[in-house]
């Protein structure tokens, strides 16, 4: 039986995400979810990951600081699962996501250096696939308000049976309703729009990895909160409409994020450490 709970590891998801957008002031940029997120993933090969890897990628970051870019990224390495980075950026439309774009191809001093950047990490690299996601405040509880003090992330891919997107939503309030009762957590929900799907990610911000034993202790006041006809039910509901569900734990590295400079000067020993 599959089991759903937002705000608890491993038999259950959570989630908190904010990251900075182009048509925001760079704080504020940092403290709500982005509506549109962009999510690439680099997939490498044995090895090539640590030193090698963060060398080509602060090419990139080198590139935009030197244009002074006004869109960001968060950089993560993962600590479970497939070796693989993955780059997390966020806007506030789909409109501004394509203007960026546009302007990046038409900036050429910053296109022949990410042509450059991405000359040098393609060897390192096994595959990439990338995907586009719109944020779901309706099925989000208490979102994350400041994403700076994050240093590990937890990312949970939930994919839906096609045609069962009502059960999910079933899922979701079942969920809702019991951390509405005094249990511990909060998420944000994004659905896939492009790169697959149906599917949904819930993203977990860490300070470290005491916040992971909470979560883990709260598990059992969810089921209380849910009742034992309100875990049957759930049970049931998951195994009729969710085809495949993976959470895995990443770290994020300041060497291959891009972050605006107020939230850098918060925690420079975190995010542009001395060399």
């Amino acid at each position: 039986m599959k089991r759903v709970c937002f705000g608890v590891l491993g038999v259950c998801m959570a989630m908190g995400f904010s990251v900075g957008t182009a048509a925001q002031e760079h704080s504020e940029a940092m403290k709500t979810p982005p509506k549109v997120l962009t999510v690439t993933r680099e997939f490498l090969k044995p090895g090539k990951n640590g030193t090698p890897h963060d060398k080509t990628e602060s090419a990139f970051v080198t590139a935009m600081r030197d244009a002074k870019w006004p869109s960001y990224y968060f950089g993560l390495d993962s600590l479970s699962g497939k070796l693989r980075s993955v780059f997390l950026t966020g806007y506030d439309s789909f409109d501004a996501w394509e203007k960026d774009v546009h302007a990046q191809q038409k900036n050429g001093k910053l296109a022949a250096a990410l042509d450059r950047a991405y000359a040098e990490d393609a060897p390192l690299l096994d595959s990439v696939d990338q995907s586009v996601w719109f944020f779901r405040e309706d099925q989000s509880h208490h979102p994350t308000t400041d994403i700076g003090t994050a240093r590990m992330m937890e990312l949970s891919v939930y994919r839906v049976k096609p045609g069962h997107e009502a059960e999910w939503d079933a899922i979701v309030k079942l969920v809702k309703d019991a951390y509405a009762k005094g249990v511990e957590g909060h998420w944000d929900m994004f659905q896939m729009v492009y790169g697959g799907g149906p599917a949904y990610v819930v993203i977990t911000p860490l300070k470290n990895g005491a916040e992971i034993d909470r979560n883990w202790a709260a598990g059992k006041k969810f089921e209380e909160a849910m009742g034992a006809e309100g875990m049957k039910k759930l049970g049931e509901l998951s195994a009729s409409s969710i085809e495949s569900s993976e959470t895995n734990l990443f770290v994020i590295n300041p060497k291959i994020s891009y972050v605006p400079d107020d939230v850098a000067k918060s925690a420079p020993e975190f995010w542009r450490p001395k060399e």
